[in-house]
């Protein structure tokens, strides 16, 4: 635990700043208050989002969390204790799902096996009896779309998963959903399959401006497809936003610790129990990389790692063991090994308390270990004051 003195350090003077509002877009998707117990087990928790028009958004979270139900309860195959599902200013909260206009891709994409890749992508059409005309027009523009023309006259059991889940996705896109659901659709993939792939959709789903929603536990997922993300816990959600807000503004210690590797250095401000959180790669160790850093102490290099296109170390400051990622250069230029006295230094951290939330830092300007007020990001900047007497209050 670091100690009050050391503490204020890290907590900066700063003035209010204001940033411009982006132009907001039209609202395609709105779930408000949800919530839904299975027996006496609460399942989701006063759930709130909406989703923009062309927007992906990602709900994250452990298996349990509730993403799942909230999926379930969209599509219509399930009901809400409490709580209103808005599509494109309806509300279908009490709407069978095939009444719903809404789209779902499952993790086992759910083709007809006896049908070709053309059948199965018109198959929607055809149950609601659209003319032939307007079905094949519709099966050739998205075969070109989704790069499957010349495996038209396929059958599932000859494609690759990765084809298998872009006939899904054309599928489902053929009648024209109000929103997509995607029920962890990269599961069933090996990983090269799935990096592509997720390349392949996020591109897709720009290109035709469809909402769309994906549940997965993969963190790297969620940030690679995500315009936003919400982390879900135990039925709550416990921050919403985009990738490199939720990341590098976690609001919280699960969310920090969730996506990602994060440090978590405890003490001691005003009285008030602190944290600083900051991800390995935001640490820097040795004088050369210290300058424009805020320094954390000395430490002690307790493991070195060799992780391909980097390097992992563990480093003992004080009573707090943390974990650094170096890239090759850094290596390159300061070789380190177990049992090496190193100084440590942060480029950007988060500082979290009880009474204030997160206070997102960057150090990368530190000049007299006092930072300026156009170097420090304050998120719920009204729960803070700042003071010409002293670094910070805190209400």
């Amino acid at each position: 635990m670091l100690a009050a003195h050391q503490i204020a350090t890290f907590l900066p003077r700063f003035t209010a700043t204001t940033h411009e509002a982006p132009k907001p877009r039209r609202i395609a998707a709105s779930v408000t208050g949800l919530s839904k117990q299975f027996g006496n087990t609460p399942v989701l928790k006063d759930i709130n989002f909406d989703i923009a028009e062309g927007e992906t958004l990602v709900l994250l979270g452990a298996s349990g969390s509730g993403k799942t139900t909230i999926l379930r309860i969209i599509a219509g195959l399930e009901r809400p204790d409490t709580g209103r599902v808005i599509l494109h200013g309806r509300d279908v909260s009490d709407l069978p799902a095939r009444e719903r206009g809404v789209g779902v891709i499952f993790q086992s994409y759910a083709l007809f096996p006896n049908m070709t890749v053309e059948q199965n992508i018109g198959y929607g059409l055809r149950i609601r009896r659209r003319n032939g005309k307007e079905i094949r027009e519709t099966v050739d523009r998205l075969l070109e779309l989704v790069r499957l023309t010349e495996h038209r006259r396929k059958y599932p059991s000859q494609l690759s998963g990765g084809q298998q889940q872009r006939v899904a996705i054309a599928r489902t896109l053929a009648y024209e959903p109000e929103v997509v659901l995607f029920d962890e659709p990269f599961g069933a993939l090996d990983a090269q399959t799935r990096t592509r792939l997720r390349s392949e959709i996020r591109a897709l789903l720009r290109k035709v401006n469809v909402p769309a929603i994906f549940i997965t536990h993969d963190q790297e997922e969620a940030l690679e497809l995500g315009d936003r993300i919400a982390v879900l816990n135990a039925g709550r959600i416990e921050q919403i936003g985009t990738p490199q807000e939720v990341y590098d503004q976690s609001a919280s210690e699960y969310v920090a610790t969730f996506l990602g590797r994060a440090n978590l250095v405890r003490g001691v401000h005003q009285g008030e129990k602190v944290t600083l959180v900051f991800r390995p790669e935001d640490v820097r160790l040795g004088d050369e990389q210290l300058r424009g850093c805020h320094q954390l102490g000395t430490g002690i290099v307790k493991e070195v790692v060799f992780a391909g296109a980097y390097e992992r170390l563990s480093v003992q400051v004080d009573d707090t063991e943390i974990v650094v990622t170096r890239m090759k250069p850094q290596t390159n230029a300061q070789r380190l090994k177990t049992g090496d006295r190193v100084k440590v230094g942060l480029d950007a951290y988060t500082v979290l308390a009880p009474l204030c939330g997160p206070l997102r830092i960057s150090a990368a300007s530190a000049v007299n270990d006092r930072f300026s007020a156009e170097n420090a990001e304050v998120r719920r900047g009204p729960q803070i004051k700042a003071s010409k007497e002293s670094d910070l209050l805190w209400n």
